[in-house]
């Protein structure tokens, strides 16, 4: 167990203690969430939990006095060889999750001399409702992504009831209404994996259930997205779940500091010499990437509709290209390939017309952040539902046909955004507005924010 932290100026009179998954994007966002309240609480002490790999890589920059890091195992056993089993890692770490988050605050009570008041965790950590109600304590569960995910884990029992008389004869890809309170209608393939579909008895699955199950029991659900976004999604959750706070878009909370990272490829200059909306953004985050095959396919379409375009790709995947397709792209000038890019710049530049994207939460949030309309390719989570809501929900973007690139496939969602895609650029520039002004003082998530601060400092009188 490791601890850092430059000591506070204030006296503190409050401990939180914050429970990560230590995975994807999750510790980054808990973290920022975390920042935030300890601004706005200087006199509260926050103990952050979390494995040693993921902590070096978030407090290289970290500046807030009254964050104090704690260095957890990740359960893998010396001399452990990975043999690629799925989610072999996660189900490691959660085998040891709760006895070491238990470890944790022990040890934090001992060095702050202060008992833990509150509890913030990932939402995923069910059990923590058990051990908040053993210390008789508020305890906070943040949902990284947005209420449509959410509900589908909500409803699981729901759901599963529901469709146990249609998985014979239902296929994946038909639509259901009325499965969801807040949906008109959701196809059973755009749930996310585990609610009816795939390993319902594998450790992840079973650990989103038992999270959907203990949800009512927290004293506040927090969710990385604006109320505005999903109306009836939010209505329904709110009469479910003691204050349920959208408190984001945090890219929009964030901004200022992501839009002054270097261009390194200048892939920005490039963007200045394209012309408005033109341009097709492609990149599919740092885990998820389309089988080589795919590549091929989205990389001919590109070429053959002259479609101009920026990938973020990292080199090791250039292999897949097809013959001569670099050196062609380079020599007309109709596209740019970099290893990475910086999204919240790009996003943000006139040039950009579309968005090619796997449909994860912090990337609808971006494009919809800028503006941007959607071309989504799904890979697994809650990348299904994400770009249900984006083609036929808001209908800010389309989802790829039959869920794969193919040359044809691709070339129809390029002209459905470019060529006839005026609706939908009217419709996400109405939710751009609204993301920002859901933000901004006095916003809805501004307010929503006020509320949790009071949740997590125990002062429902104070006014943050």
């Amino acid at each position: 167990m490791e601890t850092t932290g430059n000591g506070n100026s204030n006296t503190p009179n409050k401990h939180v203690a914050v429970f990560t998954f230590p995975f994807a994007s999750h510790p980054a966002l808990l973290l920022t969430l975390v920042r935030r309240l300890a601004s706005a609480a200087p006199t509260v002490v926050f103990s952050f939990f979390n494995t040693e790999k993921s902590n070096n890589v978030l407090f290289s920059e970290l500046s807030c006095n009254n964050i104090l890091r704690y260095n957890v195992s990740d359960g893998v056993p010396e001399g452990h060889v990975f043999v690629g089993k799925p989610q072999e890692d996660i189900n490691l770490f959660l085998e040891v999750a709760e006895e070491e988050f238990r470890k944790g605050v022990r040890a934090a009570e001992t060095d702050t001399g202060l008992k833990v008041s509150c509890l913030v965790v990932d939402a995923f950590f069910w059990f923590y409702g058990d051990m908040a109600e053993e210390m008789n304590i508020p305890w906070v569960a943040f949902w990284t992504a947005g209420a449509c995910s959410l509900s589908a884990h909500f409803y699981t029992d729901h759901i599963r009831q529901k469709t146990a008389q249609l998985l014979g004869s239902t296929q994946p890809d038909e639509e259901i209404a009325d499965l969801i309170p807040g949906f008109k209608t959701v196809r059973l393939g755009d749930l996310p994996g585990g609610v009816v579909l795939g390993n319902l008895e594998s450790p992840f699955s079973t650990m989103l259930h038992k999270m959907g199950r203990a949800l009512p029991r927290a004293t506040a659900v927090a969710i990385n997205s604006f109320e505005e976004l999903n109306p009836d999604l939010t209505k329904d959750l709110s009469s479910k779940l003691n204050n349920f706070l959208n408190i984001g878009p945090f890219n929009l909370i964030s901004k200022e500091k992501t839009l002054t990272k270097n261009d390194e490829f200048s892939s920005i200059s490039w963007l200045d010499n394209q012309k408005t909306r033109a341009v097709a953004y492609i990149c599919f985050g740092t885990v998820f990437k389309p089988p080589p095959e795919e590549i091929v396919e989205l990389a001919e379409a590109l070429e053959e509709t002259k479609t101009p375009f920026l990938w973020s790709i990292n080199k090791d995947s250039n292999k897949h290209f097809p013959n001569g397709f670099l050196d062609r792209i380079t020599a007309n000038g109709t596209g740019k390939v970099a290893p990475w890019v910086p999204q919240d710049r790009v996003l943000n530049h006139d040039a950009i017309g579309a968005f090619v994207t796997h449909g994860g939460w912090n990337s609808v949030l971006e494009s919809i952040g800028a503006g941007v309309p959607m071309i989504c390719r799904p890979f697994v989570g809650d990348q299904q539902i994400n770009s249900w809501m984006v083609d036929r929900v808001w209908e800010i973007g389309v989802r790829i046909q039959d869920g794969k690139f193919t040359k044809a496939a691709t070339r129809d969602a390029l002209e459905q955004v470019f060529l006839s895609s005026k609706s939908r650029y009217e419709r996400i520039e109405t939710l751009k507005d609204l993301a920002h002004k859901a933000v901004a003082s006095n916003g809805s998530s501004d307010k929503n924010f006020k509320t949790l601060v009071k949740v997590v400092t125990g002062h429902p009188e104070s006014d943050f």
